[in-house]
């Protein structure tokens, strides 16, 4: 079809972003924000010219070689929606409601890239099953190898797809894999989360919101440890050196607690429901603690503009959090790191 037919193409496209396509091998393809009337955004696909007049979607490899290309795109994201609206009020809240919708896509993205980085780190240990003692369908002979290479990143997979072949397998016993069916889209997001949630012992197939924050729980410790890591205890100490009580790191936050003895703790940022995931962060805000709550709320700007005061509080269920005396109230600014350094700090990088 040629490109000025295909759907919405008269609609303007503010930003790109990178969507997993899991139908097409887990590869990457752009989506266009696209701005309807009455500053209604939407997300929908993304052609661009053939050479020949005709629509084809960007499709990437690696998440890598897609966010280039949209990064480059979404530059001028700004010009873009004062230029298709008239209004200046509209046009500042239409501008936050674009900023919110990249920051959701990216912070989920990297959020799953730490998980899936946790999950590998984690069975490391465990034993690989050499090729010859797989044991398959003679007719999923092919698969023997590739199965053999799935296995040996991620031993613990229950559930694995090949997109090349168009197969799923299950596992049916200690070396025993099963044919289970055909890959369509769902399955094939199955197959994926299972690589994140298989590595906690949770399965790919439940509810994922749910999931997600049973890993969260899980990841907790595992970021107190890093407390005692020499390279983070360096980090720490270059933010107390420059004035700093909370460094904001992937979905932690490094938190000096001055209240009795004096000491760095770890907290969970907000940002468990659903709509909060999107947030955009307000970087001027400060962070007022009236309790000794587990979880930072960070300040944030709701999309007409009003910008909201971070604070502590504790999780639901979890009881009222332990208040601070009001002399000991603390606003307290906050330093962001890149999720990338987060990765790193896992993978047992050395901060620098």
């Amino acid at each position: 079809m040629r490109l000025e037919q295909m759907p919405y193409h008269s609609v303007p496209t503010v930003a790109l972003l990178p969507f997993r396509q899991f139908e097409k091998g887990w590869s990457w393809q752009l989506r266009a924000l696209k701005l309807f009337p009455d500053a209604l955004l939407a997300w929908k696909h993304h052609f661009v010219d053939n050479g020949q007049g005709h629509a084809k979607g960007q499709v990437f490899r690696t998440y890598t070689e897609a966010i280039a290309v949209a990064d480059e795109f979404n530059e001028h994201f700004q010009g873009r929606v004062r230029q298709a609206i008239g209004s200046a009020d509209l046009q500042a809240s239409t501008i936050l409601k674009v900023e919110k919708a990249l920051t959701s896509g990216r912070r989920i993205r990297d959020e799953e890239e730490l998980m899936e980085q946790e999950a590998l780190r984690r069975n490391a240990s465990q034993p690989r099953p050499s090729a010859v003692d797989l044991e398959l369908p003679r007719r999923l002979e092919a698969l023997r190898v590739p199965l053999s290479q799935e296995l040996n990143q991620a031993p613990y997979l229950q559930l694995i797809a090949f997109p090349k072949y168009d197969v799923c397998l299950r596992r049916k016993g200690d070396l025993e894999w099963e044919y289970l069916s055909r890959l369509n889209t769902k399955l094939s997001q199955f197959c994926f989360r299972e690589r994140i949630a298989r590595g906690f012992g949770l399965s790919g197939a439940d509810h994922w919101g749910r999931t997600k924050a049973q890993i969260r729980a899980a990841l907790l410790p595992r970021a107190n440890q890093l407390l005692q890591q020499a390279s983070v205890v360096q980090m720490l100490a270059d933010a107390r050196a420059c004035g700093q009580r909370v460094v904001v790191c992937g979905g932690f936050v490094f938190w000096y607690e001055e209240d009795g003895v004096p000491r760095w703790v770890i907290k969970n940022t907000g940002g468990e429901s659903n709509s909060a995931e999107g947030t955009t962060l307000w970087h001027e805000g400060t962070i007022l603690s009236k309790n000794h709550g587990r979880i930072v709320v960070l300040p944030y700007i709701k999309e007409n503009g009003e910008c909201v005061q971070g604070h502590t509080k504790n999780a639901p269920h979890d009881g009222k959090a332990l208040p601070r005396h009001p002399d000991q109230y603390v606003t307290l600014p906050f330093e962001i790191l890149d999720g990338d350094l987060m990765i790193g700090l896992f993978g047992e990088l050395p901060y620098e």
